[in-house]
């Protein structure tokens, strides 16, 4: 256990680092730019190693949740774990992110901790960070493209459209099917399991908001085109009629 504290303090100082030189090389930009670059990066390493984790090295999560920790699982976890402290002192310092996002952040840290010191079920908590993480990137493009002026554009559109896709996939559909095996499976311990639904209750939490954000997205949509519709029609450029 001393080990894993070492390296998750490690891991901890590597990504303040990594914050400190993205602050000293982007000087113009905004502190939480620089804080998003470093959200990106670690969303696209959790992806890759979770994603070889769950389909190369294994085992299916689906099939055997409960089952002890791999050294790649453990790794996985501690690197992401000092993620997660960075960008949870980071949150509350800037006071940038709501009750409901600093419940997400605590809740994974709670989480790993736990799974590291029963030195099992790493599995599923890999399988619950490959899920988070995986809508990560196109949540920081979004962000990007509105501080870059270009979020209006065709390509805000499409990385709106495949993150409300992604999430409810990911989040809901499969999160919830991850859980089902999780709640039947009598080699997880209760805690676990109790983790796990409170993840997937927090997933709902964050698809109620995103519902709204559909719903408002698809009204502007429309607003939009009846907009161009009327310009067209002002300007006699309807077309020829029979």
């Amino acid at each position: 256990m001393a080990v894993l504290v070492v390296c998750a303090i490690l891991c901890l100082s590597g990504w303040v680092s990594l914050y400190f030189i993205l602050c000293n090389i982007n000087g113009s930009r905004s502190y939480e730019w620089n804080c998003r670059l470093v959200t990106l990066f670690h969303g696209i390493l959790a992806v890759c190693i979770t994603s070889y984790i769950g389909y190369v090295d294994g085992p299916w999560p689906f099939t055997h949740p409960g089952t002890k920790n791999t050294p790649l699982q453990i790794s996985a976890m501690v690197v992401s774990l000092g993620y997660f402290i960075f960008d949870m002192g980071w949150c509350v310092y800037f006071r940038t992110e709501g009750p409901v996002m600093l419940a997400h952040h605590t809740m994974s840290i709670l989480g790993i901790l736990l799974t590291l010191w029963l030195g099992e079920s790493g599995i599923e908590s890999c399988a619950v960070l490959f899920g988070s993480e995986i809508t990560n990137p196109l949540l920081q493009a979004r962000w990007f493209l509105k501080q870059t002026g270009r979020y209006g554009t065709m390509l805000g559109d499409v990385v709106d459209v495949l993150f409300v896709l992604l999430f409810v996939l990911m989040r809901i559909f499969v999160g919830g099917t991850m859980l089902y095996c999780e709640l039947i499976s009598p080699r997880p311990r209760f805690f676990i399991k109790c983790g796990g639904v409170a993840m997937y209750a927090l997933s709902w939490v964050f698809m109620v908001d995103i519902v709204r954000f559909a719903i408002r997205k698809s009204k502007s949509w429309h607003k939009q085109q009846r907009d161009q519709q009327g310009l067209v029609a002002a300007n006699g450029h309807e077309g020829k009629k029979d």
